[in-house]
C-alpha cells in the first residue's frame, strides 16, 4: 500500500509546570529533509530525536517543532544581584538620586539578570519522546489515508492507458491495411508499371518500419509492473516513477509510428492520463 509525503502529527504534553506540543509535517521532496525547531534547553538531544524521526519518515520535506509554554512558577532567569548593587554603586557616584530611581536603571542594564542553563529531567525527556511517538503515528496514520486516495487515483489513471491500449490494438490491423492502401493507390496514379514481387518487397519492408508489436508488448508488460508495484505492501514512489518513465518511452514510440490519425488520438490521451500519473507521484512516498 502506498503512502503520501504529505502528512500532519500532533502531540500535546501537560506536565506539573509546563505544556509542551510536538507537531510534525510533511510535504514531498525527493529525499529526506528535516529540519528541526526545539528550545536550547533540548539541543543536547537534538540528534537523538533526529534519528527517532529518519528512521520513520524516510522521505519528505519535514518539519520537526517542540514548543515549551510554561504554565506554573518554573523560571531559568534570576537577578544577578551582585551586578546590581554594582551598577548602583557606580551610578551613586556620578547621580544623586533615591536608591529606588538607581535601582531601577540598574535592572536595564546588561547581566542585570542571569540566566541559569536547565539541566534536562530524564523523565521528562521520556515523556518527549514518547510525544515524538504518537506525534508520529498520527503522521504516518495521516500518510496512509491520503495514500489511499493517490492509490486509488493511480490505479484509475492506469486503468484508463490500459483500455487505451486495447483500442491501439485493435485498431492495428485497420492502420496497416490503411497504409498497405495508400501506398498500393500511390503506385497507381503514377500509371508506371512496376514489378509486383518487388513491390510486395518493398511494401513489406516499409510495412515493417511502422510495426509497434514490440512497443504494444512492452508497453503491457510495463502496465503489469506497475500495477504489481502499487499493490505491494512497500510505498515505493521511485520505483512507481522509473516504471511510468519507461511507459512515457513506448508511448511515443507507437505515437511516432503510428503514422495513423485515429491511434495518433488515442496516443494523445494515453500522454495525458500518463501526465496525470507522474504529477501524482511526486506526492508518493
Amino acid at each position: 500500500m502506498i503512502q503520501s509525503m504529505t502528512g500532519f502529527g500532533k502531540s500535546v504534553l501537560q506536565l506539573p509546570s509546563k505544556k509542551i506540543t510536538v507537531e510534525i509535517k510533511s510535504l514531498n521532496s525527493k529525499n529526506l529533509d528535516l529540519n528541526a525547531r526545539i528550545p536550547s534547553q533540548y539541543r543536547e538531544k537534538e540528534l537523538q530525536l533526529r534519528n527517532k524521526i529518519s528512521r520513520e519518515l524516510t522521505r519528505g520535506k519535514v518539519d520537526f517543532s517542540v514548543y515549551v509554554e510554561v504554565t506554573g512558577e518554573e523560571t531559568s532567569s534570576a537577578v544577578n544581584a551582585a551586578a546590581v548593587k554594582k551598577y548602583m554603586n557606580q551610578l551613586r557616584e556620578i547621580y544623586s538620586a533615591p536608591d529606588v530611581d538607581l535601582l531601577q536603571m540598574a535592572v536595564r542594564m546588561p547581566d542585570a539578570f542571569k540566566t541559569e542553563r536547565e539541566e534536562i529531567d530524564e523523565d521528562e525527556f521520556q515523556a518527549i519522546e514518547e510525544a515524538v511517538d504518537e506525534a508520529l503515528r498520527e503522521i504516518n496514520d495521516f500518510r496512509s489515508a491520503e495514500g489511499k486516495v493517490l492509490e486509488d487515483e493511480l490505479e484509475q489513471r492506469a486503468g484508463n492507458i490500459q483500455e487505451l491500449l486495447q483500442k491501439v490494438i485493435a485498431m492495428d490491423p485497420e492502420r496497416i491495411a490503411g497504409v498497405r492502401e495508400r501506398l498500393q493507390k500511390g503506385v497507381a496514379e503514377l500509371k508506371e508499371n512496376v514489378d509486383q514481387n518487388r513491390f510486395e518487397q518493398e511494401l513489406v519492408f516499409y510495412i515493417e518500419k511502422f510495426d509497434i508489436t514490440e512497443e504494444k508488448v512492452r508497453l503491457e508488460n510495463h502496465m503489469d509492473y506497475f500495477q504489481k508495484t502499487l499493490g505491494s505492501l512497500d510505498s515505493n514512489g521511485k520505483k512507481l516513477g522509473f516504471i511510468s518513465q519507461e511507459m512515457g518511452r513506448e508511448i511515443n514510440t507507437i505515437g511516432s509510428k503510428s503514422n495513423y490519425a485515429p491511434m495518433q488520438q488515442l496516443v494523445v490521451q494515453m500522454k495525458d492520463e500518463l501526465e496525470k500519473i507522474k504529477e501524482q507521484l511526486l506526492n508518493v512516498l
